[in-house]
């Protein structure tokens, strides 16, 4: 509808809308369906990516840290008694 039959017909912008949500429900025509989303992924297993990605980076970084910073064996990182030794050292300067 053009504005010009809106003026001529002498209805409000209320009625216009009731009418078209009328055509619309006696026309027989739905609308689409909400969009669903099919993930690649499930939920759970992004988090365990996440959990094994996070521990990853962690170890890799000490490693990285270890050898580069601290001029040790990248492999040692992986030891208990290195572990040890770093909370001793952490423990004994409180």
């Amino acid at each position: 509808m053009t504005e010009k039959d809106i003026l001529q017909e002498g209805q409000t912008r209320e009625e216009i809308k009731a009418e078209k949500k009328n055509k619309k429900k006696n026309s027989g025509e739905e609308k689409p369906g909400k969009w669903i989303r099919i993930r690649l992924l499930p939920i759970w297993l992004r988090v365990l990516l996440f959990i094994i990605l996070l521990a990853g980076s962690l170890i890799g970084g000490a490693m990285v840290g270890y050898a580069i910073i601290g001029d040790g064996k990248p492999m040692d990182v992986l030891e208990k008694s290195t572990w040890q030794h770093i909370i001793d050292i952490v423990i004994k300067e409180k």
